[in-house]
């Protein structure tokens, strides 16, 4: 029996596979391409935070924020100001913060100072090594004078540091974590933000803690992640047409 010729020229139809890869792939790009224009806005949102906080960094401090505005503190615009305070601190309720720092290991000293209006800042003093703990400790005891103290605002830490929960009962401490630290200590109108002290022109008393050692830096890896989904979007887009190319043979 005779077949009908073959027309080479009639391409074969479309299998629901086909259709489906089709979509999925378009739907790749798509996806890709959302997530690198985020990236895009985010690089420009963190670049305008950098340059937001160099400014705060190296402005004329400003007096910390009092009791009304504390309800108005956000990380955008008030973290890394420039402030100064003057009270007097409560060393028999400071506490010693495990920390890391180009130092070394050891510990930040976190007190509380009292302002005139009775409201309760913690200052992060400075840092103290691991090995002077203890002159740190005994210096708790003693009375303070009327002070005043330039640095930058924070925001608290909460919870703890990564994988080591705040012991307050113990004693230990991995992060400034304002409310746990005001709890601890039966601090009342505690603001809720802490200070980092600069380094002094007059030393502490034997000279510690070091203040001085923050260190402000912002992860920036926006830029490559942009990159990297759009160089997924091009490769799945190129994926695609190969794929019709091939279908069209």
């Amino acid at each position: 029996m005779d077949r009908d010729p073959v027309d080479e020229n009639v391409k074969p139809a479309r299998t629901g596979s086909d259709v489906i890869f089709t979509f999925g792939m378009l739907l790749l790009v798509i996806v890709f391409v959302a997530l690198g224009s985020w990236q895009v806005q985010r690089l420009t949102w963190k670049l305008d935070l950098i340059t937001r906080v160099e400014t705060r960094i190296h402005a004329q401090p400003v007096a910390v924020p009092a009791p009304a505005q504390w309800g108005s503190i956000n990380q955008d615009k008030d973290e890394y100001r420039r402030v100064t305070a003057t009270g007097m601190f409560l060393p028999d309720r400071q506490v010693l913060v495990q920390a890391v720092t180009e130092l070394g290991a050891g510990f930040w000293v976190v007190t509380p100072m009292i302002l005139p209006d009775g409201a309760t800042i913690l200052i992060n003093r400075g840092f103290v090594p691991s090995d002077r703990r203890d002159a740190v400790l005994h210096a708790a005891g003693q009375t303070s004078p009327i002070v005043s103290v330039t640095g930058l605002l924070r925001m608290p830490e909460p919870d703890g540091a990564f994988l080591r929960s705040n012991d307050p009962v113990s004693g230990r401490w991995y992060s400034r974590d304002v409310a746990a630290i005001a709890a601890a200590k039966g601090l009342e109108r505690v603001a809720p933000y802490f200070v980092d002290a600069d380094a002094t022109p007059t030393p502490n008393s034997g000279g510690l803690p070091i203040g001085g050692l923050t260190v402000v830096s912002f992860r920036n890896s926006h830029l490559v992640y942009a990159v990297t989904w759009y160089l997924l979007a091009v490769m799945s887009a190129v994926g695609l047409y190969v794929m019709r190319r091939q279908q069209a043979v």
